[in-house]
């Protein structure tokens, strides 16, 4: 009684113990799926640009008098000159455009780094690159010289005395001092007429001493001059903005100049601002959307989508005039389509781009 009491226990436990195998070998159905991005363009735009400082010359009001100099400039400004732009362009994953693939896609696709869709059923390893850019915000490339006229403003001139002080140095009187620095002006001219017109007998003859000699005279003429028309100074700046297109290629300002600050972000209003502007190539995207419509019901419902992306001319526009042209593929721009349920079978293999989002490659395994 015993043994039969075994065996027919037996019997019960093998059939529980043979299903148990059974469904362990059965793959689990996926109740969640793998969320994902498909990427949009953004537009990196670098502008050099040139700082064009003047002072006026302490002596400005004596120039036409002293030295026949009409209309010198008597206030301190400071323009900024766009001198070039460059256009460059970035991807990153869409918050606009996020998805969760379910089913049998969930376990297919293959994602980048930050998160975009890279393929299906594929060994696509396209990744993108994490690495932050650092764009330059002012940083000066170029600085220029600011000696603005301290030492003849700052420093008294004196004239020798006489016997009527005992000899001391004497103060010279400001009119002294600015008709000083005219007369040193006009010799200076004097004496390169006399060099080139080979009035001077004292130079060397293998031409060295002359070339010298006028070099030296032009400059202490600029020096002196300086003090009258006033000193210009440049400075070279490099500066980064990035953008992100709108659907649609909405016209918005990419950054402003102003007067004080320079090149300064979109956000501050106290410049004017540079425009950047999208011509989409409408045809190309009517026949896009005109295609993507699928005869099967359950397109779709993997919830699998891809990028097909758009074309446009950008420009960069100041004050009317257009600065910087660009032709680009900018994914936004372009339309959404699901990917065909038959290519989720994992007969197929599909890479995609992680820039753009669109489809690479299709074959079959």
């Amino acid at each position: 009684m015993k043994y039969v009491a075994i065996i027919i226990a037996t019997m019960f436990v093998l059939p529980v113990s043979g299903q148990r195998k059974k469904d362990e070998a059965t793959p689990p159905a996926f109740t969640e799926g793998v969320i994902y991005a498909l990427p949009r363009t953004g537009v990196r735009v670098k502008v050099h640009a040139v700082k064009e400082t003047f002072q006026p010359g302490p002596y400005a009001a004596y120039a036409e008098q002293l030295l026949g100099i009409k209309n010198v400039k008597n206030k301190a400004f400071v323009n900024w000159i766009i001198d070039e732009v460059k256009i460059d362009m970035f991807s990153e994953p869409d918050p606009e455009q996020v998805y969760k693939a379910m089913g049998d896609g969930a376990f297919l696709v293959n994602l980048t780094s930050d998160g975009c869709l890279a393929g299906i059923n594929s060994d696509n390893s396209s990744s993108q690159n994490l690495k932050p850019e650092t764009n330059q915000v002012g940083q000066i490339t170029e600085p220029g010289a600011n000696d603005y006229f301290q030492y003849f403003t700052d420093s008294p001139l004196y004239t020798a005395g006489d016997s009527t002080n005992n000899y001391r140095p004497v103060k010279m009187a400001d009119e002294q001092k600015i008709s000083k620095a005219a007369q040193r002006i006009l010799e200076c001219r004097k004496l390169q007429f006399e060099i080139a017109a080979g009035l001077v007998d004292e130079l060397h003859p293998d031409g060295g001493a002359y070339k010298v000699s006028l070099k030296e005279l032009k400059q202490i003429e600029k020096t002196y001059l300086s003090l009258f028309i006033g000193k210009y100074n440049t400075e070279k700046a490099v500066f980064g903005f990035d953008y992100i297109p709108k659907p649609g290629g909405k016209s918005e300002a990419v950054f402003r100049i102003s007067e004080e600050g320079g090149i300064i972000p979109a956000t501050d209003l106290s410049g004017k601002p540079v425009m950047i502007e999208f011509e989409i190539e409408k045809e190309l995207a009517q026949k896009q959307a005109g295609l993507i419509k699928s005869d099967n019901p359950a397109a779709g419902e993997s919830g699998v989508f891809y990028r097909i992306p758009g074309k446009a001319n950008i420009r960069i526009v100041n004050d009317m005039n257009v600065i910087a042209t660009a032709r680009a593929t900018i994914a936004q721009f372009g339309v959404i389509a699901p990917v065909p349920e038959e290519l989720l079978s994992g007969d197929f293999t599909v890479d995609f781009d992680a820039a753009t989002g669109a489809i690479r490659n299709i074959s079959k395994k």
